[in-house]
């Protein structure tokens, strides 16, 4: 796993960096066979001192569960919105150096390209890990949409200033939708079709909804 830059940023160069890398992100399929997909989350500590980060592996397509990992690290970046990649990115990549084998593809509980500057945590994690990934927030960040179907698989578009970043799928009936977005060498329609070979009869995909029950119980057991 190679630095792709120092972490040691103010804000203001965050975000010139985030301008810097947002054109190096793939937004068309650029991966083979998927035998193994991974879900990553994160959890912020009370104090806000230190990050939770966890990591699970699954077989692809049964999801039989293969390897969970989980990290915990001081912050070291303030909250900024539009920049919770610098500050939780670190704590992931912490998780995923202990992670005997490596994904083919990882669903990030967050934004990809669906963010003001083209950047979320799904598009910056995948450029520093040189990995396919999918954005899978639970709301929106930037963009317009219309309401998508009420049947599962109905989606609508994310559209920002007529620009495409995304789309609004409704995996389950019944439920609000979710928001996908490219994170990156995925394709936003191989972003849909993948999501919901994963989602398993609920609203959140099984990857990404796992990896939010691991860092909640790892959160609780160093609270107690």
């Amino acid at each position: 796993m190679k630095l792709l830059h120092s972490w040691d940023l103010t804000p203001k160069q965050a975000v010139a960096l985030q301008k810097e890398l947002a054109p190096s992100v793939v937004v068309h399929d650029d991966f083979g066979e998927i035998h193994c997909v991974a879900g990553a989350d994160m959890a912020i500590s009370r104090d806000k001192k230190f990050g939770y980060a966890g990591v699970l592996l699954f077989e692809f397509p049964s999801l039989a569960e293969i390897e969970r990992v989980h990290a915990k690290v001081p912050l070291k970046f303030p909250y900024v919105p539009g920049l919770l990649s610098f500050r939780e990115i670190p704590v992931l990549l912490r998780a995923f150096e202990k992670l005997r084998r490596r994904p083919d593809l990882v669903f990030v509980d967050g934004q990809g390209i669906a963010h003001p500057r083209r950047l979320g945590i799904a598009s910056h994690l995948g450029l520093c890990l040189d990995l396919p990934t999918i954005g899978c927030a639970k709301s929106r960040l930037c963009g317009e949409y219309r309401d998508p179907g009420p049947k599962r698989g109905d989606f609508s578009e994310l559209l920002d200033k007529e620009e495409l970043i995304g789309a609004v799928l409704r995996t389950k009936e019944g439920v609000s939708p979710i928001f996908l977005s490219t994170g990156h060498r995925v394709s936003l329609s191989s972003a849909l079709r993948l999501t919901l070979a994963c989602h398993q009869g609920r609203r959140i995909p099984k990857p990404t909804r796992d990896a939010d029950r691991l860092v909640a119980e790892v959160k609780k057991r160093d609270i107690n």
